[in-house]
Formats: C-alpha cells, sequence, structure tokens
C-alpha cells in the first residue's frame, strides 16, 4: 500500500502543500478561507492521512510529547505499578494530556541515571518527575528550556514548578486521629525515611502527634522496610517477633496498610479489633479492603491534571514558577478501634 503524505494532500484538494501545513498545524497568523479548510480536511479523510509527527516537529519545534519520570528509588525492582498510587496519578496524567492533543514519555530511571538524557532524546516539551530528591540530576534540568513540574519532591529551587499536599500535615493528622480513640502505642510502618523524602515529612507529622500528647517515640515501634505489599505482611510476623504491645499502626501509604491487614489475619489477628490501622492516599482499592481502611485523603488525580496544566500554561505564554499544594484529610472507615470509653479524649 503507498504511504500517503502531505503532497497527495494537497494534490487531491487542489491545493498547495504549504496551505495544507497551514491548515494541519493550524496555524494562527493564515488566514485560510474556510471553503479551502474543509477541502484539505475532506481530502485527509478520503485519502486517510496521517500526519508525520517526527517531520511536525522538525517545523514547530514541537513534539507534543510530556516526559513523566518516576525515579525508581528502589535498584531492581519493578516497583512503579505495584503501588495503585502511580496508576491513579498516571492515569490523570495521561487523560489530560491525550485530550490537549499530548502524549506521555514515561521512564523509570535508576538513581545513578541522568533525567536531562531522557529530556534530550526525545525533545519532549515539558517533564514530569514525581517522587524525587535533590540531587545532581535535578539541577542538570536547568539547562533545559522547557517546564518542568516536581510532584511529591521538596526541592527548593526558583525555577521548577511544584504539586503536592502538606505530607507532615497529613502524618499528623493520621497520627493524632489513633490518639484521640485512646491509643497510645502506635506503631509506624513505612518505607525508608530518606532525606526531604515525603516519608520524611509523614514521620515528622507522626512526632508531631505524639509530641502534642506528651508521649515520646519508641524505636521498638518503627518498621521501616519497602513501599510494598509484601512487605507489610511481614511487618505483622516482626510484630509478634518483637513483642510489642501496639494497638494500632500508621502505615505511610495505603498499600501497606492493606498488606497489613493481610499479614495480621494470616496470623490468627483481627483489624480493628487486635490492631487498628490508618493509611495514606485513599485509594480507591483502600475502601474496597476488608476491613475498609481508614486512611488520609489525598487528591491524587488532581495532582496529575495540575502537573499537565501547568506545562499547557507554559506552551500558551504564562510564565513565572506555580507551586499548588493540595489539602488532605481524614477519611474514616473501619480499621479503626474506639479505645476510649466515653468516645474521643484530648490528652
Amino acid at each position: 500500500m503507498k504511504h500517503v503524505n502531505i503532497k497527495d494532500v494537497a494534490r487531491e484538494a487542489g491545493v498547495s502543500t504549504t496551505t495544507v501545513s497551514y491548515v494541519l498545524n493550524q496555524t494562527p497568523s493564515q488566514s485560510i478561507s474556510p471553503e479551502t479548510t474543509e477541502r484539505v480536511w475532506q481530502a485527509v479523510r478520503t485519502l486517510n492521512y496521517v500526519p508525520n509527527l517526527n517531520a511536525r516537529s522538525l517545523t514547530s519545534q514541537k513534539t507534543n510529547l510530556i516526559g513523566v519520570v518516576i525515579p525508581q528509588t528502589e535498584p531492581g525492582k519493578e516497583f512503579m505499578f505495584a503501588n495503585p498510587f502511580y496508576g491513579e496519578l498516571l492515569s490523570a496524567i495521561e487523560y489530560t494530556a491525550r485530550r490537549n492533543g499530548y502524549h506521555l514519555l514515561l521512564s523509570g530511571p535508576d538513581p545513578d541515571q541522568s533525567y536531562i538524557n531522557i529530556a534530550r532524546n526525545r525533545s519532549v516539551d515539558g517533564i514530569i518527575i514525581v517522587g524525587s530528591y535533590p540531587s545532581k540530576s535535578l539541577n542538570e534540568l536547568h539547562q533545559l528550556a522547557v517546564p518542568v513540574v516536581l510532584v511529591d519532591t521538596y526541592v527548593k529551587d526558583d525555577v521548577f514548578h511544584t504539586i503536592g499536599i502538606d505530607d507532615r500535615l497529613g502524618g499528623q493528622l493520621a497520627t493524632r486521629y489513633l490518639l484521640e480513640h485512646g491509643h497510645r502505642d502506635i506503631a509506624f510502618v513505612s518505607g525508608s525515611v530518606s532525606e526531604q523524602g515525603v516519608v520524611q515529612k509523614r514521620f515528622m507529622g507522626y512526632m508531631d502527634a505524639l509530641n502534642e500528647y506528651g508521649l515520646s517515640m519508641n524505636e521498638k515501634y518503627l518498621y521501616l522496610g519497602t513501599v510494598s505489599y509484601d512487605f507489610a505482611q511481614s511487618v505483622a510476623e516482626e510484630m509478634r517477633l518483637r513483642g510489642n504491645r501496639e494497638t494500632a499502626a500508621f502505615a505511610t501509604a495505603d498499600i501497606l496498610g492493606m498488606g497489613l491487614i493481610k499479614g495480621l489475619r494470616r496470623l490468627g489477628r483481627r483489624v480493628p479489633e487486635d490492631l487498628s490501622i490508618v493509611g495514606f492516599d485513599d485509594l480507591d482499592v483502600a475502601r474496597m479492603s476488608d476491613p475498609s481502611l481508614t486512611t488520609i485523603h489525598q487528591n491524587i488525580a488532581e495532582k496529575g491534571r495540575n502537573a499537565v496544566q501547568i506545562i499547557l500554561d507554559a506552551a500558551d505564554g504564562v510564565s513565572g514558577k506555580q507551586e499548588r499544594i493540595l489539602p488532605v484529610s481524614i477519611v474514616e472507615r473501619d480499621s479503626v478501634a474506639n479505645l476510649a470509653p466515653q468516645g474521643r479524649i484530648n490528652t
């Protein structure tokens, strides 16, 4: 089958290839009559012409590609889609991008890989980076002339756009909720606590709530590993081996909370009767778990939509750094028992 090109469309429509290019690219500086425009589009439909995006990018200096980078903080692990958080975020990013004529280039570089090569090799129009840390790779992106949006990344920078939540407040709300329900021995279940990361902020919130109630952090109640369902299941056994007397746990991700529920069930322990759990994220699956998971709500889809919109704004000439902090709140479900005889208590 013969490949249809722009010359074929021009011949079918009875116009020049330049006119076809103006119509296809909707060039605002050129005034093309409605009749001519319709002839061009009719020729496109008749010939089933598909524009060459690579050729178009050479002339317009746009690729209509948005790079999405999710650094692999655990080398060798296929963790990107093991946590439904990323699925919900990427779904919102892809949908918003597609509705605006953009496509995604998804990459999960290892910690020692450079982000800038991803951008240069494919000439993206903007980059969204999720869950990164201060690094040389981030600093290199200052060389690019495209907008960079950092999601869930605590980096002080005058150039990069940022979208996130108050993770410290979220950790405080989760732990305070357990304290208000009479719990005093509260485990902290999490991935590794890295400097300037979201987990560190949530741990600080955990500490803030304990301090409010005049309690000290007990290192025996810290269970740090990976943000995975399997790790959380193993925590249930570790709790038994340590012989601790926790009545509750704050899990810094819903995937951890649900894994902990499963691990406890295998040991014949019940949630919330034997251990209360509060998660973080409010994933769709959190309400489907048994019991349904009390958790900290954040609007994951809104993060994705905002990230794409910032890149669209930059393409439309909006200048200046944008910073967006989305709200968090507690969602009460069935995974927390109330140990306070008269309801919630404050001290």
